[in-house]
């Protein structure tokens, strides 16, 4: 479980030290948090949906989710503010590196015809964002038992200042990037 973060401290924090030559130990970009979202549009008619997915969310992440809630109302979507329309979890520490684990080594491989994931989706300040299109994929959501297939974002949190640290931090912890 602790595998990835011992991973982190012995290997990657070093090769980040040497190749982008910091000064102090304090400015080696590390993981914040990585926050795991699903948003619903047909919650709005049915809410055993959000329970569904919450359900499906904590077997995933290790995690209770949280529902998540329309900030403003918008007629054409039939759309109330206030209305639960998704759910999300926040992953911090062991639990966050042992979801990256398990997503790196057993989940995205389980894609089919999986090239590795795209190596241009950050937003510019070192975080990274990546889509699937069903939770299928983690071996701990049983087939039999899913309602609808449904998608998720997963964005991952560092405090990387630029793209290339961040790359090059998810690159060494095991990120199995397209060529």
């Amino acid at each position: 479980m602790a595998r990835l973060h011992d991973m982190y401290r012995e290997q990657v924090a070093p090769a980040l030290m040497k190749k982008f030559e910091y000064k102090s130990v304090m400015e080696i970009p590390k993981f914040d948090k990585i926050v795991i979202n699903i948003g619903a549009g047909d919650a709005k008619e049915n809410s055993k949906v959000i329970e569904n997915i919450i359900k499906d969310l904590t077997i995933i992440a290790g995690q209770k989710a949280v529902p998540t809630v329309a900030k403003k109302s918008v007629a054409n979507f039939k759309l109330r503010q206030g209305m639960k329309i998704g759910a999300k979890v926040t992953l911090r520490g062991a639990r966050m590196y042992e979801f990256m684990d398990r997503l790196f080594n057993f989940a995205l491989p389980r894609v089919r015809d999986f090239k590795g994931i795209n190596p241009n989706a950050f937003d510019g300040r070192g975080n990274y964002s990546l889509g699937l299109k069903e939770q299928l994929i983690f071996p701990e959501i049983e087939y039999d038992k899913v309602e609808k297939i449904r998608g998720m974002d997963i964005c991952f949190v560092t405090t990387a200042k630029t793209d290339a640290e961040a790359r090059e931090l998810l690159r060494l912890m095991g990120a199995p990037f397209a060529q």
